[in-house]
């Protein structure tokens, strides 16, 4: 048996809606599983089609997220790596939404055109843990289809650089709101610690989402989560990495897109070069014909993309000493996964 994990049921007064600038909701120790309760997006406020957004959401108050909590041992120039063991759908129930002047195909502040903005409109979706699916049902027709139930975490991340207080909703070097479905159950996630504590957070649970969020929004859960936090002493991170048993992922978050594309390029690029010991022209070369790009999100302040390889065309390459297989075993020994 495993290190029980601790529980952390925050009551809606001590959810966060910045990285930065906030006291620690508790203090942990690394190697220590935490069992979280994180709420949706809308805390939870949209529970039928007619709770639109903008009647029941107090803006700018959305993306709540559970923490920070301060890391035992995390000073910065280190990485903070966080184990996502599980992430389970809190209620049997899920909501989606489109909202004036954000998401991927309205006019927005910073896209601006004359055109007006699209309708706000809310979709519930039924969330059947036992069949694992999520029901959409349209608003306007007796369309319905079942999807597969996908769990996620669009939003974690540390306290950033320089003593900045960053908003939940934008995603950045300290991580944030990236949004990348590739952050689900069974990934380790690298984050460069820039105070003592590292001060992370977690939120925005999402059923599923699709590549983009297109609309701005996926289907927003509240969650279960056990993740694992563990210190990695020395070892500067210089923007989010994901780590799963088949892939390494570097995450690059800015605008235009393509610059987040050219972040998340560059540092795999680095990074492959580093654990491989080729130089910078012949791991350029190879990510060339062996490297994916998944778009995470185009919608948010900042956008984001995910460079990401192959494990397999990496031979012998170990990643922060092995840390990702370490926590994964420690999460399966302990039962905490849901494999």
């Amino acid at each position: 048996m495993g290190i029980e994990p601790v529980d952390i049921d925050p009551k809606p007064e001590q959810l966060t809606y910045t990285f930065g600038g906030g006291q620690p909701l508790a203090r942990v120790k690394p190697g220590v599983p935490l069992r979280l309760y994180t709420e949706d997006c809308f805390g939870g406020r949209i529970r039928t089609p007619d709770d639109l957004p903008s009647k029941v959401v107090n803006f700018p108050y959305v993306n709540p997220v559970t923490g920070p909590f301060y890391v035992e041992g995390a000073e910065p120039g280190d990485t903070l790596a966080l184990h996502f063991a599980s992430i389970t759908p809190a209620r049997d129930w899920a909501s989606a939404a489109t909202l004036p002047h954000f998401g991927a195909l309205t006019s927005t502040s910073h896209t601006a055109t004359l055109q007006d903005p699209l309708p706000e409109r809310v979709w519930i979706y039924d969330v059947n843990r036992e069949a694992g699916t999520v029901t959409y049902r349209a608003a306007n027709s007796d369309f319905t289809v079942d999807l597969p139930l996908d769990p996620m975490h669009g939003t974690v991340g540390v306290a950033p650089a320089h003593g900045e207080v960053r908003s939940t909703i934008v995603p950045d070097a300290h991580g944030g709101n990236m949004d990348s479905p590739l952050l689900r159950a069974g990934v380790t996630v690298y984050l460069g610690v820039n105070v003592d504590g590292a001060m992370f957070a977690i939120g925005d649970g999402h059923c599923r989402q699709g590549a983009g969020e297109l609309t701005g929004t996926a289907v927003e859960a509240a969650m279960r989560t056990v993740v694992i936090p563990e210190v990695i002493k020395g070892h500067a991170t210089p923007w989010p990495r994901f780590e799963s048993d088949t892939a390494l992922m570097s995450t690059g978050s800015t605008r235009p897109l393509e610059d987040a594309f050219r972040i998340s390029q560059h540092d795999l690029v680095g990074w492959v070069g580093a654990l491989t010991d080729l130089d910078t022209m012949d791991a350029y070369q190879l990510l060339s014909q062996a490297g994916q790009a998944p778009v995470a999100n185009v919608c948010d302040p900042n956008y984001t993309m995910v460079a990401a390889v192959d494990k397999r065309y990496l031979p012998k390459a170990t990643a922060y000493e092995g840390v990702h297989a370490h926590l994964r075993d420690t999460a399966r020994t302990a039962g905490l996964t849901s494999d």
